[in-house]
């Protein structure tokens, strides 16, 4: 274990100071706003302006069907945000990149996002009237929405990291005399950069389809991001990745922060595909996803503490657990808790640690098996981290009662986890 924890260790510090991932994590950070603001005109469609939704909304009401001339105002927000969250995700990585390697070049984002356009397929073959027809220089939801955020995530990455290259090198630099205006001269230096890097993509993805008969964007699609996703968003995939995310949480690390960089950018498109599919009126099947790792995951925090908290009022006796236990509470309705993580503490504390990891796993597992079996919905709305217990399950199901009875139901089972360990910390008073 302790081999395995040194490598563990070592791991998660160059994972953290990782350029690429700190600009993927820092990007989807900026995008915030626009995650949450497409995932409420959702919510909001469903539930209060929809007469068409097959759940309750408001709009059904007799009295009040006029709700539903506000529908349009909805979809355009969920068309401006979750339908153009792809080309937004490229542009802001692409700043991100620039400033992390010290290209803080305007030119960068527009070079960044002409690349990404160059892997996309700008032909749509559509049926009209029985006959099919093609529609030349289109660019469709699959490539500026959710479905296409880890392609743009990959060739963001890529574009930007060849055009600084390209830009540091003095060779391809064209320098304009002194007299010429500072913006007009930079952005002939950064002219030959730019060019080569979006023909250069442009090349790499018309020899994928020459090669294959697929766009670069469905090799990519095909051979990194479905194999990918298809481990992390399944059960035993999406636990072994939490469980490594609490194991550095228990050696004082952030393990969200250290691994929330490969996890976070598939589980926020599983849970904005739920939501852009909802918005379509058809049906969404991923089950894990943004919104059930904030509920069943993290819910009150990392080891789910808030559930650790009422253990120690329960039947702790040491009066240094329920100190900090009181002050632990505010924070845990907001899912904060490093107080008690390095107040009792939990790091390196060998009766808690072990909970601290099982509780979360098996809350996981008890919601993933409701929700497959149809007594919880499948979550399709984004909500913040922050948002404070059981309210998180309502907003993210649309107001799905059951769905909330289960994430009480998940909170009951991991006090009852945390219970033995903190009678067994009654008797261990140097721990």
């Amino acid at each position: 274990m302790n081999k395995f924890m040194e490598k563990l260790l070592i791991a998660s510090d160059k994972m953290q100071n990782n350029k690429y991932l700190t600009a993927i994590r820092h990007a989807f950070a900026t995008l915030l706003p626009i995650s949450i603001a497409g995932a409420f005109s959702v919510l909001i469609l469903h539930v209060v302006t929809s007469t068409t939704t097959t759940g309750l909304s408001l709009a059904k009401i007799p009295f009040l069907s006029w709700l539903e001339f506000f529908s349009p105002i909805f979809e355009m927000v969920n068309f401006a945000t979750l339908g153009m969250l792809t080309i937004a995700l490229v542009i802001v990585i692409a700043l991100e990149m620039g400033r992390i390697f010290n290209e803080e070049s305007i030119v960068l984002p527009v070079v960044a996002l002409a690349s990404y356009l160059t892997t996309t397929n700008p032909n749509l073959l559509i049926s009209v009237g029985g006959a099919e027809e093609l529609i030349e220089g289109v660019l469709t939801q699959q490539f500026s929405g959710t479905e296409g955020l880890f392609i743009g995530m990959v060739v963001a990455l890529a574009a930007s990291r060849l055009f600084i290259a390209l830009s540091q090198s003095s060779k391809l630099s064209i320098t304009m005399p002194e007299s010429v205006p500072s913006n007009v001269s930079k952005a002939f230096s950064n002219l030959i950069p730019g060019i080569l890097t979006i023909i250069l993509v442009s090349t790499v993805s018309f020899a994928f389809f020459k090669v294959s008969g697929l766009t670069l964007f469905e090799v990519i699609t095909a051979i990194i991001q479905a194999p990918l996703q298809g481990f992390l968003l399944s059960l035993p995939g999406y636990l072994f990745i939490t469980f490594l995310m609490l194991l550095l949480w228990t050696a004082g690390i952030h393990g969200d922060s250290v691994l929330g960089s490969i996890v976070d950018p598939l589980l926020i498109s599983a849970v904005l595909m739920n939501a852009d599919l909802a918005s379509k009126g058809q049906e969404f099947t991923n089950i894990l996803n943004a919104s059930f790792h904030v509920t069943f995951s993290m819910g009150t925090g990392s080891g789910i503490t808030g559930a650790l908290i009422i253990a120690i009022f329960l039947v702790s006796k040491r009066d240094d657990y329920k100190a900090i236990a009181k002050l632990s509470i505010s924070p845990a309705l907001f899912n904060i808790n490093e107080p008690i993580i390095f107040g009792l503490p939990i790091v390196f504390n060998p009766i808690l640690m072990i909970p601290f990891v099982l509780a979360p796993l098996a809350s996981i597992t008890f919601g993933y098996v409701m929700t497959k079996i149809g007594i919880a919905k499948i979550m399709y709305i984004m909500v913040p981290w922050t948002t404070p217990p059981l309210l998180k399950s309502f907003l993210a199901t649309g107001g799905h009662i059951p769905t909330v009875l289960v994430e009480l139901g998940s909170y009951v089972i991991v006090v009852l986890i945390y219970l033995p360990f903190v009678s067994q910390a009654n008797k261990e008073k140097n721990i």
